[in-house]
């Protein structure tokens, strides 16, 4: 099995064990450009299930911002905190799917 095609796949399943530091350090040191390119595209699917936290994290502070007026409207809010929540979930886990049917398609 050719090395350079295992790194590439772990950039992928570096998703389970050093999130965005393993296809970063192995963007700045592989010499080979189709390992760059795969480091490249691991790293911005590592970005996306931190940017849904980040914005599940920002809706939920603007939610009990927002949501203290009378009962009706902290339902509301709190319903679309748990919508926010429910989306990032099944977010995070097409990417997680993702990068393990891409790493495993790099290694054949």
């Amino acid at each position: 099995m050719n090395s350079n095609k295992v790194l590439a796949s772990l950039c992928y399943f570096s998703i389970f064990f050093a999130g965005f530091i393993f296809p970063i350090v192995v963007y700045f040191v592989a010499d080979d450009q189709a390992v760059k390119q795969h480091a490249k595209k691991a790293f911005l699917s590592h970005l996306i299930p931190a940017a849904t936290i980040l914005l599940f994290i920002i809706s939920a502070i603007f939610a009990g911002l927002t949501g203290g007026g009378s009962d009706v409207s902290f339902w509301v809010s709190s319903g679309l905190v748990w919508l926010g929540f429910a989306i990032a979930g099944v977010v995070n886990l097409v990417v997680v799917v993702w990068n393990i049917i891409k790493g495993i398609q790099v290694l054949k």
